[in-house]
């Protein structure tokens, strides 16, 4: 009995060493070549300038992700596997949700400034769906001891693709307009600073995570951008000067002396809802990796043109192969811009260090948490693929990545707490490293459970 004892012990002790070699393996594999990146772009050697940093962060957004994304997520994608694949897009929607209250608590218990309440709840909520998730996977999977099985990499990579098109929606909508500038905040750039926010706008030092994941947001802006629109519409303009702030909506002051005008006038409501969703960039979504996943999609959803593209032995296979050949630099360039964007340093932030850490403590330790929760609930009740545990890891990674570094993007974009997001993003990548190497060893428990 004892031999017993001891032999299940020893057994026990060597499963978990092997579970967290397995975690951690990958991520020393993500970190070497972050700290590459690093090294390169140190502001004490510049190796490489930061403006290669840039040109090669579009290369990743114009080129190398989506050829990732589409030579994967193709072959994988039919009518049966979305049927199956359901909960990928929904648990997107769940980790948001969570992350929501879980920031709205942060901001309740931590106290931030006012004008930085909406941004501590996005940051905590929003979390890094896509590149870091490629990476961890292409890391995870390109070692032979695995949990997951041959298939580890072609199933991964579609997986996290295949959840790309709700969180680009998500970015582009909620994001965007939770992100929007406070009434205060804007009257003060408008009336006074306007000249400084242009200089700053086209300063080539502002941050390198500005077009880390979204190159070229300079060029994006419009010029309701950096206006408060939610804001005037449903809460008013109270001590905001009506100078300061452009017309939203040429009809709003239409005369309507007519009685039949005003029959047939929208209610205030939905015309401001209707203002609401003119001013969204709605039309962003249509980036190239987006158009990868939904032309993959689409092939995948057409068995002749599948078997066309797709197959070994195709007269296209050639272009493929090409794809594929290029999709193969997407990891290792995506980590050499983190990489730069890391070497910048953190910037100063006026959110303060009770709140950051509050974000950082919810984001990667509490969020995760909940995630396993929602994820086992899920399971008993058999929404789930039955029997693919890398379905089940990359549903779990959507609630354990640090916040996206898109929306440092869309902080430049709306003129809104830019250094405040930089410095956020600075801090939460230094440690998702300790958190990551934690939630990653718990999964590679669970999948070998």
């Amino acid at each position: 009995m004892k031999f017993f004892l001891a032999s299940l012990k020893g057994t026990i002790l060597k499963s978990g060493a092997e579970n967290f070699l397995n975690a951690i393996v990958p991520l020393l594999k993500i970190l070497s070549m972050t700290v590459l990146g690093l090294i390169l772009a140190h502001r004490k050697w510049q190796i490489v300038p930061k403006e290669t940093f840039k040109q090669l962060s579009k290369l990743v957004f114009a080129l190398f992700l989506p050829c990732l994304i589409f030579t994967h997520l193709g072959p994988c994608i039919s009518l049966n596997s979305i049927i199956l694949w359901w909960f990928i897009p929904l648990n997107v929607v769940l980790s948001t949700a969570i992350g929501c209250v879980l920031g709205f608590l942060v901001a309740i218990i931590c106290r931030p400034p006012p004008e930085y309440f909406r941004f501590t709840i996005i940051m905590t909520a929003f979390g890094n769906t896509g590149n870091l998730s490629l990476a961890i996977v292409s890391s995870v999977c390109h070692s032979t001891t695995n949990p997951f099985g041959e298939e580890c990499y072609a199933s991964g990579v579609a997986y996290v693709s295949f959840s790309q098109w709700v969180a680009v929606i998500m970015v582009y909508t909620l994001v965007y307009h939770m992100m929007e500038p406070p009434l205060e905040y804007y009257e003060i750039v408008e009336e006074g600073e306007t000249d400084i926010e242009e200089v700053q706008a086209e300063d080539l030092s502002r941050p390198l995570l500005v077009d880390s994941e979204w190159p070229g947001v300079e060029d994006k802006e419009t010029e309701h951008c950096k206006t408060a629109i939610i804001a005037r519409l449903f809460y008013g303009l109270s001590g905001i000067s009506q100078s300061t702030v452009p017309d939203l909506d040429p009809m709003e002051e239409a005369p309507r002396s007519s009685t039949s005008i005003r029959c047939l006038a929208e209610p205030r409501m939905i015309r401001k809802i209707r203002i609401v969703a003119e001013k969204t960039p709605i039309h962003h979504i249509l980036q190239p990796p987006t158009i990868a996943s939904l032309l993959a999609i689409l092939l995948g959803l057409i068995p002749t043109l599948k078997s066309f593209v797709f197959t070994d032995d195709s007269v296209v296979s050639f272009i493929t192969d090409s794809l594929n050949f290029m999709a193969e630099a997407m990891v290792p360039s995506t980590l050499l811009v983190l990489g730069g964007m890391l070497a910048e340093g953190p910037t100063e932030s006026n959110l303060g260090i009770r709140t950051t850490i509050g974000i950082i403590v919810a984001r990667l330790l509490i969020l995760p948490l909940f995630g396993i929760g929602v994820i086992i609930l899920a399971d008993k009740f058999n929404f789930l693929v039955s029997g693919d545990e890398m379905y089940r890891f990359v549903l779990l990674l959507q609630y354990t990545t640090p916040s996206a570094i898109l929306l440092g993007a869309i902080a430049s974009l709306r003129g809104y707490a830019v250094n405040e997001a930089s410095a956020l993003l600075f801090w939460q990548h230094v440690f998702a490293l300790f958190s990551l190497s934690l939630y990653i060893t718990l999964y590679f428990k669970f999948s070998t459970c």
